[in-house]
Order: C-alpha cells, then structure tokens, then sequence
C-alpha cells in the first residue's frame, strides 16, 4: 500500500530555522504535546512534568569533526564522513563522486600525511574508502583535518564556529562516532540533570551513532519505497536492566530524542522488555508501529517530509503532530537541531503499545 509523502509535509517560514542554540541550553522552550491538549513550557520546567520512578534515557553518542576536504591529483573534494563498516572501512558521502574510481588515493587537507584509497563507489553518491590508520591514529588525524558536518540549514559561510564546537555536543557526550548530534540531548544542562535526580527521576544512556542521512527529507513520493542508512548502536545489560526495573515499579521511559527511540524499540521484544543489544538498526518507524519500550518522548522539531517527522507522527498521532507543529510555528517556536523541544505522549493510553503493526524496517 503506497504511504504518500505529502501527508507529511508542512509549510516552515525560513525565519523558524535556529541559527544558535539558548541559551543557557535549558531556557529552550519546551511543547508539551499532551493527550488533553498542548502546553507552552520550556526546558527547565522537565522535572514537574515527570514523575518519581521515571526513566530518562538518553543517548550518549559523539561528535566527531566528519567533514573533511581531500585532494586527487589537482581535483578538490569534499567528503563527509558517515559511519564505519565492520570491515575497517567508511562509508562517506562525496562531492563530484563520480570523479572518484576504486583505488583511487585521496589526501586530506589539514593533515600532513592523512589518505585513504576508494574501495568502491555507490550507485547513491558515496563511497566507502580505507583510511591508511585506525584507532587512536585516525581520531588524532581527524581533529586535525575534520571539521563539524553542520547540517545545512545551520548557516556558517566561513564554517563552523568555536562556540558550536561546544554547542553541537551533548552533556551526555562520550562514546565518538556520530557524525550528526542527537538533538534533542542538546537541551540539557548540569544543573537540569541535578534537579532531575532530586526529584526521583532515574537516568541511564545508550549508544546509538547517528550517521549523515538522519536528518534527510524522503524523496519520492512513496514512503515505503524509501531506506535509510543502518547506524550502530549498543545498550548495556546494565542499562536495559534499569530499564526493565523501572518499568516494572510502575516508572515510565522517556525517550531523549529520535534516536533513543530507534534503539530502545530495536532492543525490546513484543511484551516491551528490553535486552542488551550490540550492532546496527535500520528500523524504520512509521505510523502504524506498535511502540514496545517507549512511554514519553522529548524530540526536537523536525523537517517536513523526514523521517523523523514520520516517527514523531507514529507514536502521538499524525494529526496530532500537524496540529502542535502548526501551534509551534504560529507561536514563534525554533526549529531543527539548535531550536526548542517537545514532549509528546503517545497517541495510546496504553503508551502507543496498541494498534496496527506495520513492517518495522521496509
């Protein structure tokens, strides 16, 4: 059955695209999206709308300086970075892919030594390359040559500035690999997270990298026809036990950002119990997904015709979404990855665990 695209595109003033984060991060505003109607409330305000016994789980993901430049011979080249194979390879994305041919060696500027040989290149327009070192090596040469892939809409003519190099990261920061922020994370602040605690709210992290196709519109006109890239993820048995313990005291998930949710929903079974998980997900969640692990969801507000918009539309009600986005725009709401947050909860009062199933990765 075709999805069309259309029922999930929206008009945006250009005007609502966030330049720059608030700041303090957590003066954000803040919409709750709630089963009695919608609440203007900012950031701050998280801990009084969550109770005791509550889960935040966040992502831990970060990121890393993707955006490169690589010479071949005489031609310039622009290559972003969009996650690692098991192999020891990369997939990237590249400006004039089609100048590039497998064994081709490309050199990078900001680094004196720094190369990689193409393996191959995709029909998509990227490439996977070898890079000539690993581990500690490589991210040491990554600083070096790298710089942030800030999304487009995030206009920086002479790139990115010292003040994002702070801003596009997390609190929660630690694992690196993302080339992309897990946005919503991007509103947190110590002191927050120290009012969180004092009011009994439990807080746990996991893994799940975000890679540069995340953000990305769906072209065509058929949502089922559309994939998206697998990105690596890893929850702990420590962390899914917190989870599951939670839960079982009556507490509920709240899911910061798209991300937590993808990886949450790839590690829970079909009665909602999360397990440890290691690897990749391409789980694609759209409207008619029967939601396991998650309760709550803090996102930030997204573009229209994504996937992400999709995935917010599916767990509190697509009409739903379409009316708090038009109330955020009318009131002046920041969008995209520096803009403001929104809480949803779910369409469901069963916390979206009910209903239709679609295939979870067309």
């Amino acid at each position: 059955m075709a999805l069309p695209v259309a029922d999930y595109d929206f008009d945006l003033p250009p005007d609502r695209i966030a330049a720059h984060p608030a700041r303090p991060r957590d003066a954000a505003r803040l919409l709750h999206v709630g089963l009695d109607g919608l609440q203007d409330r900012i950031v701050r305000d998280l801990p009084d709308l969550l109770r005791p016994g509550d889960i935040l789980v966040a992502n831990d993901t970060r990121v890393i300086p993707a955006q490169l430049t690589a010479r071949r011979g005489e031609a310039r080249i622009g290559i972003t970075l969009d996650q690692p194979r098991p192999d020891g390879t990369w997939h990237a994305l590249a400006r004039n892919a089609r100048r590039l041919h497998a064994n081709d060696v490309l050199r990078f500027e900001g680094s004196s030594d720094l190369s990689a040989t193409v393996v191959e290149r995709d029909s998509d327009g990227g490439v996977t390359l070898r890079f000539d070192r690993t581990d500690a090596a490589f991210a040491t040469a990554l600083r070096q040559a790298g710089a942030l892939a800030l999304p487009p809409y995030i206009p920086r003519p002479s790139g990115p500035t010292a003040a994002d190099a702070q801003d596009y990261q997390t609190v929660f920061a630690r694992a690196e690999g993302a080339v992309a922020a897990p946005t919503a994370g991007l509103h947190f602040t110590p002191d927050l997270l120290a009012r969180l605690e004092a009011r009994g709210i439990w807080r746990v992290t996991l893994t799940l990298h975000v890679g540069a196709g995340t953000f990305l519109p769906v072209r065509g006109d058929d949502i089922a026809a559309h994939r998206i890239h697998a990105e690596r993820g890893a929850l702990t048995p420590e962390t899914a036990a917190a989870i599951n313990a939670a839960r079982a005291a009556g507490g509920r998930v709240v899911a910061v950002g798209t991300t937590s949710v993808r990886l949450l929903e790839s590690a829970a079974d079909a009665d909602g119990r999360v397990h440890p998980f290691t690897g990749e997900t391409a789980l694609f969640i759209l409207p008619g997904h029967r939601f396991r692990a998650v309760d709550l969801m803090m996102t930030n507000f997204h573009l229209p015709r994504s996937t992400l918009f999709m995935l917010v539309s599916a767990f509190a009600g697509r009409e739903r979404m379409r009316a708090a986005y038009a109330h955020a725009i009318a009131s002046g709401y920041r969008f995209y990855s520096y803009g403001d947050a929104c809480l949803l909860e779910p369409a469901a009062p069963d916390g979206g665990r009910s209903g239709e199933t679609r295939p979870e990765a067309p």
